[in-house]
């Protein structure tokens, strides 16, 4: 679809969702709520069209007067002006294609991070112990606020296991491309020769679902509740407090049992088995309807490596961007996890600019 004829097609929309609102008499709230939603998602899309529309006519009406105008004090000031606007007219034609690109609509939703050891015994626990660090630290630089929901911890500072709630602003929107395997190649710390090992662990961003955005009936849950158990297989504590949720329709099953109360690790149990569902069926579309390219960045492939942390040479690199900073130390406290993030979501914008543009 070219751009004159997409922009003609939001602008008719546009309108009809202003003439809904005039009468308005035989909508209800929640229509009304979704009309407003969605012209504010409009509404700056057509203000930059009409901008751009008024900054063409000016250099057109400029450029005239350069072929036309005898008058040199005229023609003097028009070239002097004219530069301007058609920076301008640049500028505003690349807002539009930004404001073009398909948005996520998961991206200001906050976040469950999940963080597992893979392949490589105690040494992935610790390095999953790092990256559990690497990002309550970066959650305190960014002010939002990290609260472990189930946290499963082993010796010398490792986690074989652990899932966390983060809540702030744009919070999956700058997380979303940190899902996927994450490699670590150094030296253990409980290994006497010296010998580099490589170990891995995996990491998922799922967006923290509302109940409104999945609707989980009794019917397709099937919920046992146990005795808690601790390392080693003894009892946490005397009652049936840990609960195992199995979502019937997808197979998905959560268990916590980190609370004392059964009813608290319902309720985490919920939260996740919910974010766990929302997030496979965002994939499932966003897959639908990109299939006819494949995506750099963010195709939320728990299996892909993405990528590798060095320490005998201090570097991190991102295997999807081929971007390597050497950075490590400051990467691992968050100060510098920033700028590979950002370096990210550049890639995937202009990845779908240039979708936008062949399209």
């Amino acid at each position: 679809m070219k751009l004159d004829s997409q922009i003609e097609d939001l602008k008719i929309k546009f309108k009809s969702l202003n003439d809904q609102l005039l009468n308005s008499e035989n909508l209800d709230n929640k229509e009304i709520i979704q009309i407003n939603k969605e012209l504010s998602k409009l509404e700056p899309v057509i203000n930059i069209a009409n901008e751009i529309q008024r900054l063409e006519k000016e250099i057109i009406g400029y450029k005239d007067i350069l072929e036309n105008e005898k008058d040199e004090e005229l023609r003097d000031m028009v070239k002097k002006e004219l530069p301007e606007y058609e920076n301008l007219f640049e500028e505003q034609n690349k807002e539009l294609m930004l404001a073009l690109l398909p948005k996520d609509e998961a991206d200001e939703k906050n976040v469950i991070l999940e963080i597992r050891a893979g392949t490589g015994g105690d040494e992935a626990a610790l390095f999953a112990g790092d990256l559990y660090r690497m990002y309550e630290r970066y959650s305190s630089l960014k002010s939002w606020i990290f609260t472990p929901m189930l946290k499963s911890e082993t010796g010398l500072k490792g986690i074989k296991e652990a899932v966390i709630e983060i809540k702030g602003d744009s919070v999956f929107k700058l997380l979303k491309n940190e899902s996927g395997v994450h490699r670590v190649q150094r030296i253990p710390e409980t290994e006497s020769g010296g010998r580099i090992h490589t170990s891995a662990a995996t990491v998922a961003v799922l967006p923290e679902a509302e109940e409104f955005d999945v609707d989980l009936k009794d019917s397709e849950l099937r919920i046992d509740v146990y005795r808690s158990g601790g390392a080693g297989g003894q009892s946490v504590n005397t009652t049936d407090s840990a609960v195992r949720i199995t979502h019937i329709p997808t197979g998905i099953v959560v268990i916590q049992q980190d609370e004392r109360s059964q009813h608290k690790n319902k309720a985490k149990a919920l939260k996740i088995l919910r974010s766990r569902i929302y997030d496979a069926e965002r994939l499932k579309r966003d897959n639908e309807l990109s299939s006819n390219r494949k995506s750099q960045v963010g195709s939320g492939d728990r299996s892909e490596r993405i990528r590798t942390y060095n320490f005998p040479q201090g570097r991190v690199s991102d295997h999807r961007i081929n971007l390597t900073l050497y950075k490590l130390d400051q990467f691992l406290l968050g100060d510098a996890l920033e700028e590979m993030i950002s370096a990210l979501s550049a890639s995937e914008q202009a990845e779908k600019l240039n979708y936008l543009n062949d399209s």
